[in-house]
C-alpha cells in the first residue's frame, strides 16, 4: 500500500537535519532527522528514512525507522516496512502486517491525561 501526502517541505534521501523543527503544513522525510521535537501538520516518513525525535502532528504515515514517541491528533498509519521504538498516542491507529513496534499504544478519541486511572475508575463504578 503506497500512501503519499502532498508535502510542501521535504528532507531528501541524501539529506540530514538535526535540531528542533516546526513546519506549517506537510513534511516528507526520506533522509535522516534527529532532534528533540518535530512539530508538523501531516508527516510522511519514507521507507529509507531514519528519524530520532518526538513527533507531534495531526497525522503520521510511517514507512521507515522511528525512534521516539509519536502523538497524532487524527491518526497514525504504520505501513509494512515501518520500524518504531517509542510510545504512540492517537485516536486512530492502523498497523499493517510486517510492522515492528515496541512501545505503548494509547488509543482514545478524547484527551485523557491518565488513561490507566480513568479505565480503573470505570471498573470501580457501581
Amino acid at each position: 500500500m503506497q500512501i503519499d501526502i502532498e508535502a510542501n517541505s521535504t528532507i531528501g534521501e541524501n539529506s540530514a537535519f538535526e535540531g528542533r523543527f516546526v513546519v506549517r503544513g506537510n513534511l516528507r522525510i526520506d533522509g535522516t532527522f534527529e532532534g528533540r521535537t518535530l512539530v508538523v501538520d501531516q508527516l510522511q516518513i519514507g521507507e529509507k528514512a531514519k528519524v530520532k525525535t518526538n513527533i507531534n502532528a495531526t497525522s503520521v504515515v510511517v514507512e521507515g525507522l522511528v525512534i521516539g514517541n509519536i502523538i497524532a491528533n487524527r491518526r497514525i498509519l504504520l505501513l509494512s516496512t515501518a520500524r518504531v521504538l517509542g510510545d504512540l498516542k492517537t485516536p486512530e491507529l492502523i498497523i499493517q502486517d510486517g510492522v515492528v513496534l515496541e512501545g505503548r499504544c494509547t488509543i482514545s478519541h478524547v484527551r485523557i491525561e491518565d488513561t490507566r486511572a480513568y479505565i480503573e475508575s470505570l471498573y470501580e463504578r457501581k
